[in-house]
């Protein structure tokens, strides 16, 4: 299956309008639809401080303030939903 990025809008009736040229046989398509959002220009983005690497995590509970400051960080491509399917494999014997 291939998918096609177009630009299009919607007029005030609420009607998808396509803005471009489609080169589609004729036939019935699904569309997904999301609003655009305004990007920032980073000529015209102000400038602050980099953030830093791993974000401090906050915590109300005393006894765990330094288990969240010496945790490892998390890896970038880590998945909760898979992580838990694995211990339940494991626990259930799966």
């Amino acid at each position: 299956m291939q998918a096609y990025k177009l630009k299009g809008k919607i007029d005030q009736s609420g009607n998808l309008l396509i803005t471009e040229p489609v080169n589609l046989p004729p036939g019935n398509v699904e569309i997904v639809v999301w609003p655009v959002t305004d990007t920032l220009d980073p000529t015209t983005a102000p400038t602050s401080e980099p953030a830093p690497d791993t974000p401090k995590r906050r915590t109300k509970i005393k006894a765990l303030q330094n288990c969240f400051e010496n945790a490892p960080p998390v890896p970038a491509d880590f998945d909760p939903d898979q992580a838990k399917w694995e211990y339940l494999k494991e626990k259930h014997n799966l």
